[in-house]
């Protein structure tokens, strides 16, 4: 499996364009992907710097024919015309065998600015089984939300853990009651807006209540103590002097040893994110 994760900006360049179009081209030129996790996908926000009010979920699914594309909003409200939406999105070539969408938390933190927030989850089949795919972007203002939005993340993995060591009822022909697979195979890809010294990014990779694998950070599996490459600021530097990373992989401890590699891309302007790429042995 290859897989790449990109917060996109809507598809803003650093050049100022808005161009869906370029971003997938780069997407395939990076590898002949399997899985392509977006976030900061638009519809209908014209007032979002450089950008219209086309329907992006449903242009990207459109310039990738043959993958599923499953939509996660974060933001839905009422619009003059239509609905403005405002999230993430999975575009997989492999069978979807059940797709879902979590709300993260949203305390209240007054005085800082902030969105709602969901993460998709996708169970997908692959040749060594189910494995189940999140992706998700969480606050950029608020510590507090983010803390909490990143906490959520590990429960929701440690239930799903917990659900897939029990066998459950006898489900055929029962319904809405047949769901797929349950598993604890599991990789999570987000623009987390922490760095890897943030306390957050060590609570994600704490031991589960169910015993189930905890997630542990693909790069670091890879090149162990070496630092991570920046993801974030590295062309832009709007939002920060020094660039850093904060678009992580992580993957379930069981998954760890076919991790084959991971590389940031560092060169392109696409977007203020670097994609990441991962390359996975499903087999």
């Amino acid at each position: 499996m290859k897989l790449i994760t990109w917060n996109i900006q809507w598809g803003r360049g650093i050049d100022g364009r808005v161009d869906l179009a370029r971003i997938v081209s780069h997407a395939r030129a990076m590898a002949d992907f399997d899985v392509l996790n977006l976030q900061e996908v638009a519809d209908h926000f014209p007032a979002l710097e450089g950008n219209d009010q086309a329907d992006q979920f449903a242009q990207l699914a459109a310039l990738l024919p043959g993958y599923t594309a499953i939509p996660g909003y974060g933001v839905d409200v009422d619009g003059p015309g239509r609905r403005r939406r405002f999230g993430n999105l999975i575009l997989t070539r492999l069978p979807v065998l059940s797709a879902r969408t979590h709300a993260l938390p949203w305390p209240a933190d007054p005085g800082k600015e902030s969105m709602p927030r969901v993460a998709i989850e996708a169970m997908l089949r692959c040749p060594m089984g189910p494995v189940r795919m999140t992706t998700t972007h969480l606050e950029y203002y608020s510590p507090v939300q983010r803390a909490a939005q990143a906490a959520r993340l590990r429960e929701l993995h440690d239930e799903a853990c917990g659900r897939a060591a029990w066998p459950g009822f006898p489900t055929a022909g029962r319904g809405p009651f047949d769901l797929a697979a349950q598993t604890p195979s599991a990789i999570l890809t987000a623009d987390f807006n922490f760095p890897p010294e943030n306390p957050a990014y060590d609570d994600i990779q704490a031991p589960l209540a169910s015993a189930g694998p905890a997630y542990r950070d693909a790069w670091t599996l890879v090149n162990g103590r070496r630092a991570h490459d920046p993801t974030f600021c590295l062309h832009d530097h709007r939002y920060a002097k020094a660039p850093y990373c904060c678009d992580f992989i992580f993957v379930s401890e069981d998954l760890a040893p076919r991790v084959r590699g991971i590389r940031v891309d560092l060169d392109t302007q696409l977007s203020d994110h670097q994609p990441v790429l991962l390359d996975f042995d499903d087999r």
